[in-house]
């Protein structure tokens, strides 16, 4: 997503907040979910774009970062003339391969304001891995456990991730003197320049390898097939991602595993309706039982609860069942389950009921008398 808006792709204002961040990227990813898009080929490019755009500004660091440099990894050189640099006008200096750094290594002898040219033996963070997975719709309510068996780098137990046969078959690299780090000669338009780089011959990693590690062949890692138990919170929804951290590939040179990128799709109740953290239902009943009252069943996500209907209850009225919906993730508490109660008018009527609505619509002024003939119809066979 180089030189794209991450705020225009998710649709916020760049004061936008992480609640407003996470909600906008809720609906988008619930928009275009691949699953849920298979006939429009754009939708898979768009959910990678909007999932990219919400590591980077859900993250305050690779925010703030994106804010001030245009990166989530912070400022880029790209020597002067460079969008990045700041520096314009001075033409192309693309044939020193450092960069904006080395240029200045070269008037400064290998250094500028203390810094040294990152050494490739610094700490590498590991790649992703991006799964997929399916939950019922109580799985996702309630939570639960699932195991992933997935192919992934891991370090090499028997070297300790050197490379090196048991871990100690190396020595110091008599090229840069275990620094990783060597500095180089060049001729130069401005005369004979040193810079700084990493060295080759060890590849910055300070070390020379006298024996390679006979089960990773010196590269000091393992693919092999992993089982990892991750917890699903109670509360997930469609289309969102959770990330576990660490769950990816090993790093190098000691750096941290990377994360396991989990796409969750959940699969839709016969009965409930989600909408957040609430279930919508709707419940038929016999159109006698709205006008005398009366008392019925409701599902819950686990078990039942009865419902209290009162008489003359109009149809399409809707009951609330207080924190009986789904754990909300943002903050404490369920959601509610809105109940719609409609009247279920009947298929057929046998002569005695029919002789009894009939009975009812000329007189219904008299209560009682109301409530009786609705009686004596509920009673029929």
């Amino acid at each position: 997503m180089a030189n794209k808006n991450y705020y225009e792709e998710l649709g916020v204002d760049k004061n936008a907040s992480a609640d407003e961040i996470k909600s906008a990227y809720r609906k988008l990813a619930k928009k275009y979910h691949p699953d849920l898009n298979k006939d429009n080929p754009e939708a898979a490019e768009k959910f990678k774009n909007i999932n990219e755009a919400y590591e980077v500004l859900s993250d305050e660091t690779k925010r703030r970062n994106y804010d001030q440099f245009g990166s989530a990894d912070g400022p880029t050189f790209n020597g002067f003339g460079g969008n990045s640099s700041g520096f314009g006008g001075f033409g192309d200096f693309g044939g020193f391969s450092g960069g904006f750094s080395d240029i200045f290594n070269i008037f400064t002898g290998g250094s500028f304001g203390g810094a040294q040219t990152r050494s490739a033996k610094a700490p590498i963070k590991g790649s992703d891995i991006r799964v997929g997975i399916t939950l019922t719709f109580t799985e996702a309510a309630l939570g639960c456990k699932k195991i992933f068996s997935l192919n992934r780098d891991e370090v090499c137990t028997h070297c300790s991730g050197t490379g090196a046969k048991g871990g100690t078959e190396y020595t110091k690299c008599s090229e840069c003197g275990g620094s990783g780090q060597v500095r180089y000669t060049q001729d130069t338009i401005f005369g004979r320049m040193v810079t700084q780089g990493v060295c080759k011959s060890c590849n910055g990693t300070g070390k020379s390898i006298k024996t390679k590690c006979e089960y990773c062949n010196g590269l000091g890692h393992l693919n092999k097939l992993s089982k990892i138990e991750v917890n699903i919170p109670a509360g997930v929804d469609n289309g969102e991602v959770l990330t576990l951290k660490n769950g990816g590939n090993a790093g190098r040179n000691g750096g941290a595993n990377g994360e396991l990128i989990i796409d969750v799709k959940v699969k839709e109740h016969p009965l409930f309706v989600r909408d957040g953290s609430n279930l919508l239902l709707k419940v038929y009943v016999p159109f006698y039982t709205l006008l005398l009252g009366g008392e019925i069943e409701i599902p819950l996500v686990t078990g039942k609860q009865k419902l209290t209907i009162p008489p003359l209850t109009q149809s399409n009225t809707v009951f609330k069942l207080k924190n009986k919906g789904i754990k909300n993730l943002k903050k404490l508490g369920n959601g509610d389950i809105l109940v719609t109660i409609i009247a279920e008018s009947p298929k057929s009527l046998s002569k005695e009921e029919k002789k009894l609505l009939e009975t009812l619509s000329k007189d219904s002024s008299n209560y009682a008398r109301y409530k009786s003939y609705v009686k004596d119809l509920s009673n029929l066979d």
